[in-house]
């Protein structure tokens, strides 16, 4: 059984918390910090699926709780709270990693928070998963320059039915940046009974994309 580490952390909007999905030390080839979404925390299915199988692989996963969540609060407060919130975490982080390469990521605000401030955090490189692209219904609302300013290689993986922005309502991407759109899934990557689940396909396409970055 995985041995996990909780540790709390202070930052200007809190306390947070990290937990690590340690890699076998002499194999550890990376570490990546994922963040939640607004409207749920790190028991999400996508970030657990990343968390129990990439450390098989070398690539240490450390899910963080943002404070608001550590808190108890119901709603998530604004993008610089957020963000406030999560630079800390990220840079203790990465001086825990070392030498190791470090990467940010998360699912939905945890997505953006991510692209918003990987640069700022040392972060080599970005993997955004359920990527709210807008708001449900209002796609003129978009949030694609979050994606555009990331600074870095950045990874989106998307749900093929996710009322934030399905795969094909992405416009083309820079080409330090890699689209990949899966068959089925809504915004926490749920599909209906008739369709085939995507979270295997979903840590696949992450898994090679590391391997890729790391070359």
């Amino acid at each position: 059984m995985q041995q996990l580490i909780t540790t709390a952390i202070t930052t200007p909007a809190g306390e947070a918390r990290i937990t690590r999905y340690p890699a076998p030390a002499r194999k550890r080839r990376a570490v990546l910090a994922l963040g939640h979404g607004a409207g749920g925390g790190i028991q999400a299915p996508d970030l657990r699926a990343l968390a129990e199988a990439l450390p098989g692989d070398g690539i240490e996963v450390v899910l963080v709780e943002q404070p608001w969540r550590v808190a108890g609060k119901k709603l998530a407060p604004a993008p610089k709270t957020l963000d406030s919130g999560w630079v800390p975490v990220a840079e203790t982080v990465r001086k825990a990693a070392r030498r190791t390469p470090f990467l940010v990521g998360g699912r939905s605000a945890g997505a953006r928070v991510a692209c918003r401030t990987g640069a700022q955090t040392g972060a080599a490189g970005v993997v955004a998963l359920a990527f709210p692209l807008h708001p449900p219904g209002k796609p003129e609302k978009s949030r694609v320059g979050e994606l555009f300013d990331t600074g870095l290689p950045t990874l989106v993986v998307q749900g093929g039915t996710d009322p934030f922005g399905t795969p094909a309502e992405f416009p083309e991407l820079p080409p330090t940046h890699r689209l990949v759109g899966l068959p089925a899934g809504d915004h926490g990557f749920i599909v209906k009974k008739s369709e085939q689940p995507v979270l295997d396909a979903l840590v696949a396409a992450v898994a090679q994309w590391i391997d890729a970055l790391l070359r």
